[in-house]
């Protein structure tokens, strides 16, 4: 072990490698903790560690392997976004490696021997993701910690070590589960790793991040403006009170860009207001005969110019302080992409710390501008489901991750469907055989999940899905389900041939 100044530290090497940084972080409170394998030392990208590790509630890692540690077969069990990694840019991941990273003594000692110093050192980083991230550690897969590697065939962990991990990290099911997938798509009868697995109790997170400390070194704001973009149809009283909402803000948007529909070709405007009334920012009025959510935000999209991009709702509310403090939180965090608290009158709060998101909120999301360049909506996923978690992944593959802030909050009135609203008449509904899920669902699972994770899904799917059908015998029911998986598969692809 060296220090920063490149002198020769003691260490225990009786202990784990995983204790031994913890004894390094009680050691040295305020510094940063890198660990890297020797047989990529001289690959080490030390120039820009500090560049990288602009905030002390990170942990950053790279394994150089199209595998993780965990074996992939983790995809029956997670369907997250975080468990297929793109290796090519920063990305959010619980997956971390032993073969490079870095972490700030503060989070190790926050963490202390909750989490049990694991010999193997793969496992108790894997750990320490699993269990931080949902308490606001922001943990990445980082190429960067290193400089010409190309990607290695690195081993992944056994059955034995995948199991015990899903045990001790995920519901008992899952364990069943991942015994009846592995089964099932790749005939394997994995019986002791399964049993074993069961000598293990699941890690419960008793610790608190809350006292680390955030203030980013990166700079994201350039000039503190704002542009916000609303699609709205027929909604016109509730759209009145979000512009309301937004002439009160204490940082005023620049301009507004509002995208109003009706299908009906004989129809014009009906937001009279947007002329009569005085608004304290520049008003962009787009009105278009063509439905649909995904087209108006992409017009709207091309018409931003300020620095940062507010998408917003026709049935928001939120305070006078919301863009404010929004900017605010992203330059303490140095993040380029932000979704907000968005509950309902009826909701309570569950998410209370800011933390990584596994969606993106079409509605409620703040973007940087110039990161929107080659970022749409995927009008394949037009009145369907998941355009808007297409959107977050396709911000995630170009390197920046979507964060959560639990305040300021916006309010989501859910407001009932407009009176001119129809609805849209979908190539597959009068098929014989309907099609499960929704295709645009599977088009997402096709174009972001991995295959052991779209299976995984098929599953559960299946096992859901059962109460909710009329087919009660179990054969007939497989049956019918497969046919249907195959037609939404079916549609799924020629939605894809329609971009």
């Amino acid at each position: 072990m060296h220090s920063q100044e490149g002198t020769a530290i003691e260490f225990d090497e009786k202990v784990s490698i995983a204790k031994g940084l913890n004894q390094l972080a009680n050691r040295y409170p305020n510094e940063t903790i890198v660990w890297c394998h020797l047989d990529f030392k001289a690959s080490l990208n030390t120039e820009v560690l500090p560049i990288l590790f602009h905030h002390n509630k990170l942990l950053l890692s790279y394994r150089p392997s199209y595998s993780n540690f965990i074996n992939e077969a983790i995809g029956y069990v997670d369907d997250s976004l975080f468990v297929n990694v793109n290796k090519k840019v920063s990305y959010p991941s619980w997956q971390m490696s032993s073969i490079v990273g870095m972490v700030h003594a503060s989070v190790l000692i926050a963490i202390g021997d909750s989490i049990p110093f694991d010999t193997d050192f793969d496992y108790y980083l894997n750990s320490v993701a699993k269990q931080a991230m949902p308490l606001g550690l922001l943990c990445y897969s980082e190429p960067q910690l290193l400089k010409n590697t190309g990607i290695n065939n690195i081993l992944t962990s056994s059955h034995y070590t995948l199991f015990k991990f899903v045990k001790q990290h995920y519901r008992t099911r899952w364990v069943f589960l991942l015994f009846l997938n592995l089964l099932i798509y790749e005939k394997r009868l994995v019986l002791l790793p399964f049993l074993t697995s069961f000598c293990f109790r699941k890690r419960n997170s008793s610790f608190s991040l809350e006292g680390v400390k955030v203030v980013s070194s990166r700079e994201v704001i350039d000039e503190p403006t704002i542009d916000v973009i609303i699609p709205t149809i027929g909604r016109k009283p509730y759209l009145y009170d979000v512009l309301k909402d937004l002439a009160k803000q204490i940082l005023l948007p620049k301009k507004v860009v509002i995208v109003e529909q009706n299908p009906d070709v004989a129809s014009s405007t009906e937001l009279d207001y947007l002329e009569s009334d005085f608004w304290p920012f520049q008003i962009k009025h787009i009105f278009t005969h063509q439905a649909g959510a995904c087209n108006a935000r992409n017009l709207a999209l091309d018409a931003v110019e300020s620095d940062w991009v507010f998408l917003a709702d026709d049935d928001n509310r939120f305070e006078s302080t919301l863009l404010e403090d929004v900017l605010y939180k992203m330059k303490q965090y140095g993040i380029f992409v932000a979704t907000t608290s968005y509950i309902q009158n009826h909701e309570t709060k569950v998410h209370l710390q800011i933390k990584q998101w596994p969606t993106f909120g079409a509605g409620n999301s703040f973007v940087k501008k110039n990161v929107l360049d080659n970022v749409r909506f995927n009008t394949s996923l037009e009145f369907g489901y998941g355009e808007d978690v297409d959107f977050g992944m396709q911000l995630r593959n170009l390197g920046l991750d979507v964060i959560y802030l639990p305040e300021p909050h916006i309010l989501h009135l859910k407001a009932p469907i407009g009176g001119f609203r129809t609805k849209p008449v979908l190539k597959w509904q009068k098929d014989n055989i309907q099609p499960k899920p929704s295709p645009t669902v599977m088009l997402s699972c096709i174009l972001h999940k991995t295959s052991k994770q779209q299976l995984g899904y098929k599953t559960t799917l299946f096992f859901k899905y059962f109460k909710h059908q009329k087919i009660k015998n179990p054969i007939r029911y497989l049956v019918n389900f497969r046919k249907q998986w195959n037609q939404s598969v079916f549609w799924a692809n020629q939605l894809n041939q329609k971009q």
